[in-house]
């Protein structure tokens, strides 16, 4: 191994202050939800976790995650199989999802495993460059196995996350075009056969019904519709801090994790949303930019990854607040509540970092 690392700059800082700033304001923004300083304070109690998580691996040359790359997707897919067992795993909103962890709340393994398969399959894609070996068919493989295991679940949202990070790092990896058209195509076609044959009664329900939520209002198109009306009540400039009716008056489900971005549409208007999606688009920008000046296929694909991860997070989430797409339960990067999503999008922030403070090109032995 070789490089060593440089001290971060203004481009680093900038995407730790913004990442930071957007954290602070999803503890704001969950307070106001709830009303809960418990939720606050455990929410406080992850980003303190995370921040030691950062700190700890923006130290760390990234390349050495290279070294226990097999390691790093054993442990995933054991995390993934634990959840499901009974009596370790723990059902919420019919998905056995979660790891309860006593006072810290619940551990998500599926978030966890988007980092891990992120790591992994850069590895892939990067020995598959210096060998000559074609990758999609394995890294195909490779996101297969965890996805198949989150479907179980069953977690469709988070399993379409991991084609959308499979895609761009395929392309990011420089992946031959036609075969990013057919994987496209493969992808699009098995879809009727998972919402047939994979997927549950009411999230087939979820996936249709955002077409026409008002088909059936009191039931699955509920979340859309009074998101809807949260997000049209905002107006331009929102009924302010701690203003919110449809989540005080309980009309608004989840409006502390996946419908959170409809609370600050209420709150803080167009004027404020806009100003919370510019501050991701600021995060991409410079993800994206983190991820071309990378010196080798690892760096480049392992931000790209990360990248992918916070692109296809943000639009799903916001495309489902706005009714744009289905309800799939997909939180909003650093601002809704969970503990498992806070900590995985700050350790994707420290590989971001660390890409771009360990830029000069390295040499492999």
């Amino acid at each position: 191994m070789g490089g060593r690392g440089r001290n971060p700059d203004l481009l680093s800082l900038a995407l730790v202050a913004l990442t930071l700033g957007l954290t602070v304001f999803g503890l704001v923004m969950i307070y106001s939800a709830t009303r809960s300083f418990d939720l606050a304070a455990r929410q406080g109690a992850w980003l303190c976790v995370s921040l030691c998580a950062f700190a700890v691996l923006t130290r760390i040359n990234y390349v050495e995650f290279m070294r226990v790359n097999r390691l790093v997707y054993l442990v995933v897919l054991v995390l993934l199989i634990a959840v499901l067992i009974p009596h370790v795993g723990k059902v919420v909103n019919g998905a056995r999802s979660w790891i309860p962890l006593g006072p810290l709340g619940n551990l998500q393994p599926s978030e966890i495993a988007k980092i891990g398969i992120i790591i992994t399959l850069a590895t892939l894609l990067r020995n598959a460059s210096v060998f000559g070996r074609h990758e999609v068919v394995p890294a195909l493989i490779h996101v297969c196995m965890p996805v198949f295991l989150i479907l179980l679940q069953p977690d469709f949202g988070t399993a379409m996350v991991f084609f959308v990070v499979l895609f761009v790092m395929l392309f990011v990896g420089g992946t031959d075009i036609k075969w990013m058209i057919g994987l496209f195509v493969t992808g699009a076609a098995s879809i009727p056969l998972v919402i047939r044959y994979v997927l549950r009664d009411y999230q087939r329900e979820r996936l249709l019904v955002f077409l026409d939520p008002y088909s059936d209002p009191l039931r699955s198109g509920w979340n859309v519709i009074q998101s809807l009306v949260s997000v049209g009540s905002g107006r331009l400039f929102g009924k302010g801090l701690f203003g919110s009716t449809q989540g005080r008056l309980g009309f608004l489900p989840l409006h502390h994790n996946d419908f959170i971005f409809a609370l600050v549409c209420e709150e803080f208007g167009f004027i404020g949303a806009s100003m919370v999606l510019a501050a991701y688009g600021a995060i991409l920008f410079i993800g994206l930019k983190i991820a071309l000046s990378a010196k080798d296929e690892f760096g480049r694909c392992l931000a790209g990854g990360i990248v992918a991860l916070y692109l296809a997070h943000v639009v799903i989430n916001v495309g489902m607040v706005v009714g744009l797409m289905p309800v799939t339960g997909i939180p909003l990067p650093f601002i809704s509540y969970g503990g498992s999503s806070l900590l995985t999008n700050w350790i994707g922030l420290s590989l971001l970092v660390n890409v771009y403070s360990n830029r000069t090109r390295l040499s492999f032995r």
